[in-house]
């Protein structure tokens, strides 16, 4: 289980400074990015919560000037949530928005973030998806938002990640609990493809595919491995696959060929979900 440790970025320390420099005595602000939230009290030392969390104001001022980093705090010092891949040899690390953070892989962000926000993109593919029951595969866990979002409503949900350096940083995401605290989640390190090639027939009722890029992630968007997915499926089960905008070159580019590849493989019916950037397949 990941430790509970507090959490801040710069869209916590700013705040926190501006009432120090106002002559607040107290502000309330939140260690955990949103889901809950604590009355921290200032003084001219720093900022203390409770009896268990002191932060100097040097300290606020180091996250607050770092835009890009989410900062765990161990003790009296402050570690920043990121690690280096051994697998994919680029950096990954917790990237703040004004909700829940998202993942940064090589300077790229792993959720849609312009005008929207990573709960708001994870809703959406859920939401193209369709109805969620029965046995649902997640083929990229990433931070695990789509995972437990699946979970609320699959009777399981198998979620396939990669890198175990993404793992590690999203131990100390709290929004990421639920990979670790719901029953009915089974996390697989492994490349999606071998992943799929090991289930057996008919053994998914769902399959949320949530690939990298084409140009990173190539063999996830071949015709071989959508068959893979469709012989996985039930009669009457679904793909959603997020693919990217649509409406830029490269996005639709790449549609006109997922498209393609999704018939040849053996789907049925292949619609578009422009509002969540794939389409939906069906069998």
């Amino acid at each position: 289980m990941p430790a509970d440790l507090p959490i801040l970025s710069h869209y916590q320390a700013a705040p926190l400074l501006q009432a120090h420099q106002d002559g607040q005595p107290e502000c309330t602000t939140t260690l955990d990015f949103g889901l809950s939230t604590v009355t921290a009290t200032l003084t001219d030392a720093g900022v203390t919560v409770g009896d268990g969390l002191s932060l100097t104001w040097a300290q606020l001022e180091s996250i607050a000037d770092d835009s890009n980093g989410c900062f765990v705090v161990e003790g009296d010092d402050l570690r920043k949530v990121q690690a280096f891949s051994a697998v994919t040899n680029r950096a990954c690390s917790l990237y703040p928005t004004p909700g829940p953070p998202t993942l940064l892989v090589g300077g790229f962000p792993m959720h849609r973030i312009k005008n929207t926000d990573p709960g708001k993109d994870t809703r959406s593919k859920i939401k193209a998806l369709g109805r969620v029951s029965g046995r649902v595969l997640d083929t990229n866990t990433g931070l695990g938002y789509t995972a437990i979002a699946l979970s609320q409503y699959a009777e399981h949900v198998t979620t396939v990640e990669l890198d175990p350096a993404v793992i590690e940083v999203g131990r100390d995401n709290p929004h990421s609990r639920g990979l670790y605290t719901n029953g009915n989640i089974t996390q697989v390190i492994g490349d999606s493809f071998d992943v799929v090639d090991d289930q057996a027939d008919e053994s998914f009722d769902r399959v949320l595919h949530d690939p990298p890029t084409y140009q990173l992630a190539g063999h996830l968007y071949s015709r071989e491995f959508y068959e893979g997915v469709w012989r996985i499926l039930k009669r009457g089960g679904r793909l959603f696959h997020y693919i990217g905008d649509p409406d830029s070159k490269q996005g639709a580019r790449v549609t006109r060929g997922v498209v393609k590849r999704l018939g040849e493989a053996g789907f049925k019916k292949v619609q578009p979900r422009p509002r969540a950037y794939g389409v939906v397949a069906f069998k």
